[in-house]
């Protein structure tokens, strides 16, 4: 798995400016960054704030939600607080070891000698280390295994079993105990174990992943998954064919459910594909086909399909806003949807192809990339704030 995976105001402002068209909103003289954002780019992890960038790093991990941040100095692990930049914690932990998984509570972290890549390469083990309140303790691990994210409690660590070992393809969900050492399978939804020769194996992409509102799930987007079979597929014969569903784990209750999306979702390119999550709603963002889905977050079924056109290149970027309204990025515009009717209300004009949205914790600002900078606009009106440059910016991912 490659990536880790972020959340507006509808009012009468909103509905003038897609009534004004697509006209590029004006950008004041100066402004100062009034968040934190953190930000993927070729030079590593950024922090950008109003007293600057600061470079966390090609080796910096940020949580799901970009409240913890790890990062390796030299032979030492150090953890870093966003919201200031401020060092928290440094361990000496030896050279060669890299952040793959923050808790999300940040008090533990997991660590592997390879970094994260979209199929790791062959190998007969795998050393693993968690660093965490109760020490440090590394697991030798037959085959090729990838952190994934701890459990809520930080006894347990899912990880992604590749097979076959000798030239890994495909793989499989499954928990490290952190007292026993031992992988397991998962649990069902109904939370019974997952019978002998049923366990999931997947060949796909994981796209995103998002906490939920409530921090218990963890969502992940997977495409490209054909002949994929589910393990409810596997129990009951039936034969399974998903192209595209969000894995669902249960960080308390550590089971796994995956939800299936319609077609054509999965079908197109990964990068076309955007994941968001409030509370009590999945989405699912796919520019290739114009699509997005509405999952209900309790049942874990789609509820609603909408066409919102289709955006030729560029990457997806979503977002699901306290106020029900959805915002998407798709080639060098912001769509706003409404709240009740999933049409379109808004269109802002970007001077450059969008790369990543956030929101501000406080609803205000709605934050983005472009190859060049990042943009800040009043996220009722799509009015532009600020702007700062940002050399070699890949996407915007928090806002604090």
């Amino acid at each position: 798995m490659t990536t880790r995976r972020t959340f507006l105001l509808l009012a009468g402002t909103g509905l003038a400016a897609a009534a004004a068209g697509c006209r590029e909103p004006a950008a004041p003289a100066a402004a100062a960054l009034p968040d934190v954002v953190l930000a993927d780019s070729t030079r590593g992890l950024l922090r950008l704030s109003a007293t600057g960038e600061q470079e966390l790093g090609s080796t910096a991990l940020a949580g799901f939600d970009g409240a913890h941040v790890y990062a390796r100095r030299d032979a030492n692990l150090v953890q870093l607080d966003p919201a200031s930049g401020a060092t928290t914690r440094s361990t000496a932990l030896g050279n060669g070891w890299l952040p793959r998984a923050v808790s999300t509570d940040g008090r533990a972290c997991a660590l592997g000698r390879t970094p994260a890549d979209t199929r790791p390469t062959a190998r007969a083990r795998t050393p693993l280390l968690v660093t965490g309140p109760s020490g440090d303790r590394e697991y030798d691990l037959p085959g090729v295994v990838e952190p994934d994210a701890f459990t809520s409690d930080g006894q347990g660590l899912f990880v992604l079993d590749w097979l076959p070992a000798t030239g890994p393809d495909h793989y499989r969900v499954r928990l490290l105990d952190l007292t026993t050492g031992a992988v397991q399978p998962l649990f069902t939804r109904d939370k019974s174990p997952v019978p002998a020769g049923a366990e999931e194996e997947m060949r796909g992409e994981g796209r995103q992943a998002v906490l939920s509102a409530d921090g218990k799930m963890l969502y992940t987007l997977y495409t490209h998954q054909p002949g994929h079979r589910h393990t409810r597929d596997l129990v009951s014969g039936r034969p399974g064919n998903a192209h595209a569903f969000v894995h669902v784990l249960h960080l308390i209750d550590r089971w796994a459910y995956c939800l299936d999306l319609p077609h054509p979702f999965g079908e197109g390119g990964i990068d076309g594909h955007a994941l968001a999550a409030s509370a009590g709603q999945i989405a699912v963002l796919d520019l290739n086909s114009g699509r997005l889905a509405f999952a209900n977050a309790s049942s874990l079924t789609v509820e609603k399909v909408v066409d919102v056109g289709q955006v030729a290149g560029g990457d997806a970027a979503l977002v699901l806003a306290p106020d029900g309204r959805t915002m998407i990025g798709g080639g060098d515009t912001v769509t706003v949807l409404d709240a009740n009717t999933k049409r379109e209300a808004a269109r802002w004009q970007m001077p450059l192809p969008v790369k990543g949205l956030a929101l501000s914790r406080d609803g205000a600002r709605l934050y983005l990339g472009d190859e060049r900078s990042v943009i800040w606009l009043d996220a009722a009106s799509g009015r532009r704030l600020g702007q700062i440059p940002v050399t070699g910016l890949r996407a915007v991912r928090h806002a604090l």
